[in-house]
């Protein structure tokens, strides 16, 4: 009975070292193709693109494709949004150096410190914003809101201020 139970033993080992072996050899092959996030990796900065078909015609956007906002009280760059405002309108920060794509002119994009110290996103010196009633990608539900002070504008890809297109007249100009 011992030898039988010492052969199974012997028969078991070679598998266990092969299966550690498999598994050794999956996690390195893993590593490889997958590394660990590094700092650099978590640096990499937010980016803005354009969304061109809105109600408000092209604008700029976040990499989600939620609508960015300017906010009218800001001056000289400088964010005028922070506690209860901030929460409505999350501020677009970034930890390293912010990107475009689609139609957003890099020659525009920058960045501003805020007052908590994090680099918030600016476009034409305008800082960037989301509204959280924006749900999802292509929404303005913010365009033309004053809250906190003053209006907040959606922003075409020139930098201005889009505003939201008016209805014709009922009369036909008559």
């Amino acid at each position: 009975m011992k030898l039988n139970h010492e052969l199974l033993a012997a028969v078991r080992r070679p598998r266990m070292i092969v299966a550690a072996a498999t598994v050794a050899g999956l996690a390195a092959a893993s590593f490889a193709l997958h590394p660990p996030a590094t700092h650099a990796a978590q640096a990499k900065g937010a980016v803005v693109s354009t969304a061109k078909k809105t109600s408000l015609g092209p604008i700029i956007v976040n990499s989600n494709g939620r609508t960015l906002y300017l906010f009218e009280k800001d001056r000289n760059g400088k964010s005028a949004c922070s506690g209860q405002c901030a929460a409505f309108w999350p501020p677009l920060i970034t930890s390293g150096k912010p990107g475009v794509t689609g139609g957003a002119r890099a020659s525009l994009i920058g960045t501003t410190r805020r007052a908590d110290g994090r680099l918030q996103v600016t476009y034409n010196h305008h800082p960037l914003y989301t509204f959280v009633k924006d749900k999802k990608a292509g929404q303005t539900n913010g365009e033309g809101v004053n809250a906190f002070g003053a209006a907040w504008d959606a922003i075409s890809p020139a930098g201005a201020k889009v505003a939201k297109p008016s209805a014709p007249s009922p009369g036909g100009g008559y």
